[in-house]
């Protein structure tokens, strides 16, 4: 590769979809930006080529999709006959997941090794599977072509607080108990120790990794935001009342029933609103809470909303409150600043690493009233100093402007490469990333 050249990557995304949310829409987005930097092509499933399409890509040009449904399918109808229609054991999926992806990395060893030997490809990188506990059995195979791996950004195994053993069987968790096992797995070893660099996700998954591989790993969260979608309104009205919002799945973790719990005197004065965006098992529950609180003049749940609506939603608000107290990534609380509303967190695990003192309120974790009269005295606050938002909501545009769109991903994944391929020094962006 010739100096100034974009460097040729085969970006494998298992999971890229740019209508879906969470993991797909991260795989996705991290191979689109990734195109104004390097010469991409990806790698994904079929079942994501038609969205694919719909964006405007070219199958077998920009793109190809493997076909892995004959071992995927039966393992995910196995692992939903095992969670129930309730949801949750995510850990259990995401176990359940791995020998679908073995699958799939087969099938993309089958198509891409000629060209791997040929020397096509200046960089393989994985992007998803994003869990840390997922291994590559392509990584080894790699080494002999001398085409350098890259994998990540990895997140995941964030631990269970011991406050919230009870939210933990809620989400059917039993398999969290034994999750190091993944450390067992084909490839764990191999897939790290023949990678070019490892893109760390989180601190938690940073002080797993071990000095073993340490001196090879980049911390990078992977979420981002397009501030296309995401911006800042011009008309949102100043408190009173303070209008809050919680975006998310309504399940035990999330800890929705927590806000409810910390804004229901401020409710009923008139002094807060809050807004439930979302769906999920724990809803019936929720609405349960506000009937016995006498809420409901004051408490709206919204449902399910497209990120076009989560985004309208955000515009009209001026706080997010967002208590779980298991959350790897937190992507929501990108949003939210982006669109000029101060996030209110508990301080664990990923939200923690994206809210500063200068950009939102980190709540410490703790029992759970302890999280709730930590909620509460931040809204009380903000209601009885709401000036405190306007500094704060500026303060977190800036931050998401400068380290956390999907441009700014791509220049830090860009870096990256450079010094795989010896072009450039380690890049070392902080940890977590300064304001």
């Amino acid at each position: 590769m010739k100096t100034g050249e974009k460097p040729r990557v085969l970006v494998i995304a298992e999971a890229a979809n740019p209508e879906w949310v969470s993991v797909p829409l991260v795989g996705w987005s991290v191979a689109s930006a990734l195109r104004r930097v390097a010469e991409v092509h990806l790698v994904t499933q079929k079942r994501n080529a038609e969205s694919i399409v719909r964006a405007g890509w070219l199958l077998d040009r920009d793109f190809t999709a493997l076909d892995s449904e004959a071992v995927a399918r039966p393992m995910w109808k196995l692992a939903s006959g095992l969670r129930g229609s309730s949801g949750g054991a995510w850990t259990l999926v995401t176990t359940m997941s791995i020998p679908s992806y073995y699958w799939f990395e087969h099938l993309l060893w089958r198509r891409f090794a000629p060209e791997f030997r040929a020397g096509r490809w200046d960089i393989v990188h994985r992007v998803t599977p994003l869990n840390a506990s997922t291994p590559s059995l392509i990584a080894h195979r790699l080494q002999s072509t001398g085409i350098p791996f890259v994998v990540g950004p990895l997140n995941g195994g964030v631990p269970w607080p011991r406050e919230f053993s009870q939210a933990r069987r809620q989400e059917k968790e039993w398999l969290s108990y034994v999750r190091d096992a993944y450390r067992l797995l084909p490839g764990y070893r191999s897939m790290r120790d023949s990678a070019a660099s490892i893109l760390v996700g989180s601190r938690t998954t940073w002080q797993q990794l071990g000095d073993r591989w340490r001196s090879k790993s980049v911390y990078i969260p992977e979420n981002a935001i397009s501030l296309e979608t995401f911006g800042r309104s011009e008309s949102r009205p100043s408190p009173p009342p303070l209008k809050v919002i919680f975006v998310g799945r309504l399940v035990p973790l999330k800890g929705t029933d927590m806000l409810v719990e910390a804004c229901a005197q401020l409710i009923r004065a008139g002094k807060v609103l809050l807004e439930i965006v979302g769906d999920g098992p724990q809803k019936p529950a929720l609405e349960q809470l506000v009937s016995e609180y006498h809420l409901s003049g004051g408490v709206t749940l919204s449902g399910w909303l497209d990120r076009s609506g989560v985004a309208a939603r955000l515009r009209q608000s001026h706080v997010l409150g967002f208590p779980s107290i298991r959350e790897f990534g937190g992507g929501v609380v990108l949003e939210a600043m982006a669109s000029g509303v101060v996030p209110v967190v508990v301080d664990y695990a990923g939200p923690a690493e994206l809210v500063t003192p200068t950009t939102g309120y980190r709540v410490p974790l703790g029992p759970r009233q302890t999280v709730v009269s930590g909620l509460r005295s931040v809204m009380e606050t903000l209601v009885e100093s709401p000036q405190e938002l306007a500094t704060k909501a500026a303060c977190g545009r800036s931050r998401v402007e400068r380290w956390f769109t999907w441009d700014r991903k791509a220049d830090q994944i860009a870096a990256v490469y450079n010094w795989v391929l010896r072009r450039g020094t380690k890049p070392d962006f902080g940890m977590p990333f300064p304001d």
